[in-house]
């Protein structure tokens, strides 16, 4: 399995829908996040280029945004 990382915030609907699609296909992740950590969302901005979330990476592949179909494709669910 690729490692998983999100970049989220609390109050980002779409954070909550792609960490529920991964809890429901049991794929473990590591979230950080980016409205208290500004570490975080500095590295999240020097990787996507930009502020919106989720940022999801999978292996060496970037996601801006819940892309369901693109996730299951990189995961191969």
């Amino acid at each position: 399995m690729q490692t998983v990382t999100i970049y989220s915030t609390p109050s980002c609907h779409f954070c909550h829908m792609a960490k529920e699609f991964f809890k429901e296909k049991n794929v473990a992740y590591t979230e950080y996040d980016v409205a208290s950590d500004q570490e975080k969302r500095k590295e999240m901005v020097e990787k996507s280029g930009q502020m919106g979330v989720p940022v999801i990476v999978i292996g060496n592949n970037l996601i801006v945004g819940f892309n369901k179909s693109k996730i299951v494709e990189l995961l191969g669910l």
